[in-house]
This record gives structure tokens, C-alpha cells and sequence, in this order.
């Protein structure tokens, strides 16, 4: 675990602040979130088969988890605007969970990494799987969001690596 000396959203007269990333250089940054939507066995079958009142949810959560992704920064505060050259959001069906698997992949050519467009498209990924299949399961329950790896800058290959070893 590490210390810091200071907080970088947060100035030298304690007022926050969008950290100053002008100075970085722009490099290739990618970023994997994963995420689950458990729910019962009839359910994951319903929507596999396209059997739910609410049509294609899969195709639905997909475009949901890319729209997410690049209205990040208009999300969270703080969050750097960044063009981004990729999003692709799998959603797989899960039959040991039940549920479905989701992993959300962000990549850009900038000044900061993009963990928080890969987390924040997981993480509405799985709201739309869950507000589409709620009203045929009530047991639905979101789980395990987090950030499985992020290259690019100066901390790429270190957590990377570290994330790897954790997983």
C-alpha cells in the first residue's frame, strides 16, 4: 500500500480541482471492467431464447454500456472528456451463475486513462440487463463491477501485472 502526500483533486487552497494532465503525453490507454447480473435459470433462458416482453435485451444492455462509456465525463465529476477509438461491451451468458458475464473494453490515444469509461460502461451494462428482465425476476443482483486491467502512461505494466496477480 502506498501513502500520498497530496491529493491530486484537491489544490493547495483545498479546492477541488480537475487534475492538470497538459504536461502528460498522449499514449495508447486501454482499460477491461467485468461485471455479473445473477438471476434465476428461468430468466437467463427467457432472455437467451428473445422470449421477454421487452424485446432484445442483450442488444439493448450493449448499446446502453457504449453510450455510458462516452458520456462518462458528463457523469463524474471531475473525469477528463476523452475521445475514444473503442468500446466494445461483451455480454455472456452464464449458466453456473446464473446470469451474465460482462466485460467492457476502452481504448483511446490520450493524455489520462480511461478505467472510469470502461467501469462506468459495465456498470450500466448491468442497469439495463437489470431494469429490462426485473419485471419477470426479482432476484436479479448486480455484482462483482471492477477494473480487471489498464495499460498506457507511466503505470502500465505495473498494475496491469499487479491487477493480474489479484484476479
Amino acid at each position: 500500500m502506498f501513502m500520498l502526500d497530496k491529493l491530486s483533486h484537491i489544490n493547495d487552497e483545498g479546492d477541488v480541482q480537475m487534475v492538470d494532465v497538459s504536461s502528460k503525453s498522449i499514449s495508447t490507454r486501454e482499460a477491461i471492467a467485468t461485471g455479473k447480473v445473477i438471476m434465476c435459470l428461468e430468466t437467463l433462458q427467457k432472455i437467451k431464447e428473445g422470449n421477454t416482453p421487452k424485446g432484445d435485451i442483450i442488444a439493448t444492455a450493449k448499446i446502453a454500456g457504449i453510450m455510458a462509456a462516452k458520456q462518462t465525463s458528463q457523469l463524474i465529476p471531475l473525469c477528463h472528456p476523452l475521445p475514444l477509438s473503442k468500446i466494445a461491451v461483451k455480454i455472456t451468458a452464464n449458466e453456473d451463475l446464473p446470469g451474465y458475464d460482462i466485460e467492457v473494453i476502452v481504448k483511446t490515444n490520450a493524455k489520462t486513462g480511461v478505467e472510469m469509461e470502461a467501469l462506468t460502461g459495465v456498470s450500466i451494462t448491468a442497469l439495463t440487463l437489470y431494469d429490462m428482465a426485473k419485471a419477470i425476476d426479482k432476484s436479479l443482483t448486480i455484482t462483482d463491477i471492477q477494473l480487471i486491467s489498464k495499460t498506457g502512461g507511466k503505470s502500465d505494466s505495473g498494475l496491469a501485472m499487479a491487477m493480474a496477480q489479484t484476479n
